[in-house]
């Protein structure tokens, strides 16, 4: 998939209030990432709802996920996160000129 193909996948799934939620949430947990159990305690989300949303996430390659004994461990992919900024910082204004009177 191009750039610009895995950063539309990318908005499309944080483009669902739980799912964004879910990723907000998986930001502040940092590397360690939470466990299934632990996103659905904080968010109250049902654990099928849960599944299908974090689903959307991993497909998006926003979220990886790794099996720790009984739990699954949920990760936000950073380089993921960081290029889907980049591209969006770095295509939002391509080619616009502002005038100081539009900046105010």
């Amino acid at each position: 998939m191009t750039t610009h193909g895995s950063v539309v996948h990318a908005l499309a799934a944080l483009g669902h209030d739980a799912r964004l939620a879910i990723f907000r949430l998986l930001v502040r947990a940092g590397h360690d990432g939470l466990n299934v159990g632990d996103i659905g305690h904080e968010l109250g989300i049902p654990a099928s709802t849960l599944a299908h949303h974090l689903k959307s996430l991993v497909e998006a390659g926003l979220v990886v996920q790794e099996r720790m004994g009984r739990q699954i461990v949920n990760r936000v992919d950073y380089d993921v996160m960081q290029r889907t900024v980049s591209f969006l910082t770095a295509e939002c204004c391509v080619g616009v000129k502002l005038t100081r009177d539009d900046a105010a």
